[in-house]
């Protein structure tokens, strides 16, 4: 039985671009699959290189608990946990760190990527970077091969860090042994919505403020959506439904026949108030059910608790066996 693995991150309240593309698909997966053990955590001290406010950072791990449960996650089929409740992670990240070059944390996408913009601004290149930050690829690997997860769904923005993950791991057998770790390989998410558009027309993204929250209540998504950007065509002037990003995320909630009907809309002329109303109908619908749910839990966090206890011991099991093979590798004890 292989396993496969992903985490999320508890920084705010999930927006679409979230569900359409990483956590719906990985829910779909994991309740369909029959032949693999699927393994899902929130990577809440992966959150602490930038979080500072305790009480924010609690209610987002309690948001993405929720999140992931309202919207179908079979948490008795799937382990599904708190990344802090499993402390062998931890002593693994030490470990993995003593066998990894400093030199393959400063390629590191994240760090790079904050070191130019130092640069860029004329500062000192490690302003603002925390040794968290810095490390982050070795608490992730951590995270990966602690399960012998075989297979870790990502975004291609996301397979360098698989990448890191299996070198470490290539590079622990090289010294002690074969099957010392598993080498875990990285799949490219081809399923769900891979570029979900946000109110702007650029890719949706919290760090673009443009961002529509899962879930919003009904006025407040009604608002967001009547926010995105069109053009000044008249009502009545024909419009190509393929180029158009509210048809984009139309397209993601809709029926074919709704799509197919609307569509026809477009090429007839539609004013933009009518196809941003007709797009929140859809969406607002599909949300529906699933924020009530949500809604719920976010009332009943002792139940949120029992889950994450629960899959904290369940993955814990798998957690000390690994471990415990890994430092009778390298220890002898």
């Amino acid at each position: 039985m292989k396993t496969i693995l992903t985490g999320i991150k508890p920084t705010g309240m999930a927006h679409l671009g979230n569900i359409l593309g990483a956590v719906q698909p990985a829910i779909d997966l994991a309740n369909k699959s029959v032949d693999t053990q699927s393994i899902f955590f929130i990577a809440d001290y992966h959150a602490l290189t930038s979080v500072r406010d305790p009480i924010a950072f609690k209610e987002d791990v309690y948001s993405i608990a929720a999140t992931w449960i309202a919207l179908g996650l079979d948490t008795k089929k799937s382990i599904f946990y708190k990344q802090s409740d499993v402390s062998e992670i931890f002593e693994l990240q030490w470990i993995l760190s003593c066998m990894t070059p400093k030199g393959d944390m400063n390629r590191a996408h994240s760090y790079k990527d904050k070191v130019q913009k130092n640069l860029d601004n004329k500062k000192d290149p490690d302003l603002g970077v925390n040794m968290g930050l810095f490390s982050y690829p070795i608490l992730m690997a951590a995270d990966i091969l602690l399960y012998d997860t075989n297979l870790v769904p990502v975004g291609k923005d996301q397979k360098q860090h698989i990448e890191i993950a299996r070198s470490i791991a290539q590079r622990i057998n090289e010294f002690y042994g074969e099957g010392t770790l598993i080498e875990p390989q990285e799949v490219l998410q081809e399923s769900g919505a891979s570029y979900v558009v946000g109110l702007d027309g650029r890719k949706m993204s919290k760090s673009y403020d443009n961002a529509i929250g899962v879930w919003e209540t009904e006025k407040r998504l009604k608002k967001l959506i009547n926010k995105i950007k069109t053009d000044s065509s008249e009502p009545d002037t024909p419009k190509n439904p393929d180029d158009s990003f509210i048809m984009d995320l139309y397209k993601l909630f809709a029926t074919p026949e709704q799509i197919a009907q609307e569509e026809a809309l477009y090429r007839e002329g539609i004013g933009w108030g009518y196809a941003k109303a007709h797009l929140f109908d859809v969406v607002n619908e599909s949300l529906k059910a699933p924020r009530e749910k949500y809604n719920e839990l976010m009332q009943n966090k002792s139940a949120l608790d029992e889950v994450l206890e629960d899959g904290a011991k369940r993955a814990r099991v798998v957690a000390s066996k690994t471990l415990s093979r890994v430092r009778n590798k390298m220890t002898g004890f």
